[in-house]
């Protein structure tokens, strides 16, 4: 939509001369990309990006949609004409505009509202419900969850592996290996790609996200102490190398990600036709083709090109494998490369601090600690400002003027947490217990919801719950986790009656849907198992 609409002048002329166009950037300002995104989904019933909002100059949605061509096209309406229909009635009829102003904010209102269900929830109950539904859309062919698209959904595989469940936690093992061996992972670099497009894990979206990055790797670490098999801490290991190498800025801090696209068009940094793999190892090129299931027929997008798997998983690899891979690196590393997000985000940041910490803590990886505390130090002096309050982003030298969501809360007092645990440094503690404190003052309303911007940030015509955990967690969620982890490090009785009320808040909007919550769950079976049981949640 970018190429077609919005560089193309005829778009820009109306939306210059009838509206007043801004883009957001969702990884700056997650609060309006959700507050719009459920704009979306109460109007159209679905939602995506791109994401289109109108909105009245009070910052009210009255109209909201996702990709449209510039054109009509295959019964689609066109973005042009969309512009010009809505700048008329804009214009000529306001009532209109207001009546779905009005019934829009209503329709969020009531999804927002306080949930009066007092009638105490049996966390163990909700546990086994979740497990049971993650089971019926568990694939047991391919393995993870859904069909296509699928996603690595860390959340669901670190509530399975902390399961009793031999069979829950299966799921969770086998996925991450059908990960490690499909396209989706990077099969010369490292790192995991940010989902597949495919049910068999073969064909990714080419992204590949920093939070990808840490929580598969953390996911990775506790399978591994779960069944000391090597194999899972080879993951990490890959992982967590591929953040060092090429997200980790200079300054201590780690990058947000990088790009799908090169030289115009997705994966082409990534995709090998079999004659450049031959011309490159020459008489290896056979056993390495037979390695990657590359045939000459193609995998990608209907083209003779091939996105690298490992065909031959239950096969010794190649002795010279390692090797090999280095050749077509080397190759692949002279073409154009995708761009990189130089953003430093504070709590993409702590999820990494977190997963680095608890490598080295299982295996004494000194390389990790120190790249942990590095780039916590690096948040804690520039991402914090004169006043205390934690800042969203750094970027180009600088600070955003943004402050932290309740997210970069939860997400960085978590890595805290962990690098306390790896090192037994009080400092670390000591900033975890203050951004938690901290957290509980500016993003608790007077009903004890927990909202994702704090009550110092401009409001938006509605707060909107953050209680819903996605490809990560919630910062609800991982601030409820955090707070039963404080509860058991410290002894202090105070952070177990916080964990409790935001428990006791929570847990009962899991009734219906148990899954989207698991983070959640996973903070109150710790609470319930660490410490003594309350009466009831």
């Amino acid at each position: 939509m970018a190429h077609e609409s919005f560089e193309d002048e005829e778009v820009a002329d109306i939306l210059n001369h009838a509206f007043v166009p801004v883009k957001v950037d969702r990884e700056e300002r997650p609060d309006l990309d959700e507050f719009c995104m459920a704009a979306c989904q109460t109007m159209t019933g679905s939602g995506g990006w791109p994401l289109n909002c109108f909105l009245k100059p009070d910052g009210t949605p009255f109209y909201a949609l996702t990709y449209l061509p510039k054109e009509p096209r295959r019964g689609m309406p066109g973005f042009l004409e969309l512009l010009e229909n809505i700048a008329q009635v804009w214009q000529h009829k306001p009532d209109a505009v207001e009546r779905n102003a009005t019934s829009l904010i209503e329709a969020l209102r009531q999804m927002a509202a306080h949930p009066d269900d007092k009638t105490a929830t049996d966390v163990n109950l909700l546990a086994n419900q979740a497990t049971a539904t993650l089971q019926r859309i568990y694939d047991p062919q391919y393995h993870g969850f859904g069909s296509a698209p699928k996603f690595p959904m860390p959340p669901y595989l670190l509530f399975l592996l902390n399961q009793p469940d031999a069979a829950a936690q299966k799921m969770a093992l086998d996925t991450l290996k059908a990960m490690q061996q499909g396209g989706i992972w990077d099969q010369l670099a490292g790192g995991i790609h940010r989902y597949s497009t495919d049910r068999q894990w073969l064909v990714p979206h080419f992204e590949k996200m920093l939070y990808d990055q840490a929580l598969v790797a953390y996911s990775a670490l506790q399978a591994y102490e779960l069944t000391r098999e090597n194999t899972y801490l080879e993951m990490a290991d890959n992982l967590l190398n591929f953040v060092l190498t090429e997200l980790t800025a200079p300054e201590g801090g780690f990058y947000c990600g990088l790009d799908a696209d090169s030289e115009g068009r997705e994966g082409a940094c990534y995709v090998w036709h079999k004659a450049e793999i031959e011309q490159v190892l020459g008489d290896d090129a056979a056993v390495f083709c037979a390695w990657y299931g590359v045939t000459g027929k193609g995998n990608f997008e209907g083209t003779s090109e091939h996105v690298l798997f490992q065909a031959m998983p239950d096969s010794p690899p190649p002795a010279n494998l390692q090797e090999l891979q280095q050749q077509l690196l080397a190759v692949r590393n002279k073409r154009p490369q995708p761009l990189r997000d130089i953003k430093i985000l504070a709590g993409w940041n702590g999820l990494t601090i977190a997963a680095l910490a608890r490598g080295a803590a299982l295996t004494g990886n000194q390389r990790w600690r120190e790249t942990a505390e590095q780039a916590a130090a690096f948040i804690i002096a520039n991402l914090t400002r004169a006043d205390g309050r934690l800042l969203r982003s750094w970027c180009h030298g600088s600070p955003s003027t943004i402050p932290a969501f309740l997210e970069d809360y939860g997400f960085l007092a978590w890595g805290l947490l962990e690098l306390h645990q790896a090192t037994g440094t009080a400092h670390h503690l000591q900033q975890a217990a203050r951004l938690c404190d901290e957290a509980l003052q500016l993003f608790r309303q007077p009903d004890s919801r927990l909202v994702t911007s704090g009550n110092d940030q401009q409001p938006l015509p509605l707060c909107l719950l953050d209680c819903h955990d996605g490809v990560i967690p919630s910062g609800a969620s991982t601030l409820a986790l955090d707070l039963v982890l404080l509860a058991t490090v410290t002894g202090e009785e105070r952070w177990l009656r916080e964990a409790d009320q935001v428990l006791l808040h929570l847990l009962p909007g899991l009734a219906t849907q148990p899954v989207s919550g698991l983070w959640l769950l996973r903070a109150a079976q710790l609470r319930e198992r660490v410490h003594k049981p309350p009466k009831a949640f």
